[in-house]
């Protein structure tokens, strides 16, 4: 798992116009929690911190005002709906060792058996209990030759050594759906023989 390094600063305003401000700076306002202390208020660089988010789960080592250096994993991330840049993000503090509750994608491989059908993500992501600084970046499972109704469930997904499931083993992760037949042209097609007849 990679790990990258942001440097960060604190912040004392608050509020929208605040957060307006920072967002002009190409900044992003941030909020560091966990272990029980108070929450640390920050700034964080818009484009590194960008381009941190696009690995799920990833380990941020935040070193903060020159000061202090901490270990966090990104918790809440709140994106403009148009734009799609960062408003804001919530960081979880953690500690090497420390185990959390994360989710990691599911990537699925292969091809399903002949005949069209569909595969469908009942869980795109996988709830998991992971070390802070070994989260796995996804799961590959294996759909190669599934047929219509198989499922794949959260107990048949191998895990590398040191996680484990935050979910139920029976919870559905996968299922095929089987390809639904067009009958409504061939409805059409006869009522049209239908009247053609009359």
């Amino acid at each position: 798992m990679s790990e990258v390094k942001i440097s960060a600063g604190t912040r004392s305003e608050f509020g929208k116009g605040a957060a307006r401000r920072i967002r002009r700076d190409n900044k992003v306002p941030g909020v560091l929690y966990g272990h029980g202390s108070e929450p640390l208020h920050l700034t964080l660089p818009g484009h590194e911190l960008l381009l941190a988010l696009r690995t799920p789960n990833v380990l941020i080592s935040l070193d903060i005002d020159g000061k202090s250096n901490e270990l966090a994993i990104p918790k809440s991330v709140q994106r403009d709906p148009l734009k799609g840049f960062i408003e804001h993000v919530d960081l979880l503090l953690v500690k090497r060792g420390e185990k959390v509750n994360v989710e990691i994608p599911v990537v699925a491989e292969g091809e399903l058996a002949a005949g069209g059908n569909l595969l469908e993500h009942v869980l795109a992501a996988l709830p998991v209990e992971a070390e802070a600084t070994h989260i796995p970046e996804q799961v590959t499972v294996s759909v190669e030759g599934l047929e219509a109704g198989a499922s794949v469930h959260a107990k048949d997904i191998t895990l590398p050594n040191g996680v484990s499931l935050a979910v139920d083993a029976d919870a559905v992760v996968l299922q095929v759906l089987a390809a639904q037949a067009e009958e409504a042209p061939e409805g059409e097609e006869t009522e049209g023989d239908e009247a053609a007849e009359a």
